[in-house]
């Protein structure tokens, strides 16, 4: 068995910007810099065959190469409590067609169809129980931050858990059509 998911992964630049975000906020725990991505599918955990089968059906995938824009904080939440702080992605129709495409490959590869909606973010911290008001100055403080990266291609992860955080693999790398 293999936990995987399709993602965008981020230069090493723009990880480092995103780190340097971090600290100042009690409750948070960062995530690390090497694990800084955009999930477009999260798999799960599947046998090898199926692996097989979903990387020939993401193989297949054609998209133009296009440019996203990150900006503004939030926060995902359960009842009252945020448990996740992210950085968002600006409106991109690009994106939204890579991703339907990537889902669709994903269903055609012998997963079930996604039931949440498509929100595009990188998680920037797991928070537990942050003190409010630190939480919302925080937001307030860096809701500015913006940054641009050009999208060339996407990437099948193997997700490894363990103790701490999880170990993120590029498996493979699937190139866009340049314009």
């Amino acid at each position: 068995m293999i936990r995987l998911f399709v993602g965008l992964a981020l230069p090493p630049s723009l990880r480092q910007t995103l780190a340097m975000l971090g600290g100042g906020l009690p409750g948070a725990r960062w995530t690390p810099p090497e694990n800084l991505h955009l999930t477009l599918r999260f798999i799960g955990e599947i046998d090898e065959a199926m692996a097989d089968d979903i990387d020939g059906q993401l193989a297949a995938v054609r998209a133009q190469a296009f440019s996203l824009e990150l900006g503004g904080l939030g926060t995902f939440d359960s009842g009252r409590r945020a448990h996740h702080l992210w950085i968002g992605v600006k409106r991109a129709p690009a994106l939204t067609h890579l991703q339907e495409k990537i889902e669709s490959a994903v269903v055609r590869g012998g997963c079930a169809p996604e039931r949440r909606h498509f929100q595009p973010h990188v998680t920037l911290a797991r928070l537990k129980d942050p003190p409010l008001g630190r939480l919302q100055d925080f937001i307030a403080g860096h809701n500015l931050f913006q940054a641009e990266l050009t999208v060339s291609r996407f990437t099948l992860f193997s997700s490894h858990l363990g103790h701490g955080d999880p170990v993120y693999r590029a498996e493979r790398d699937y190139p866009l059509d340049e314009s």
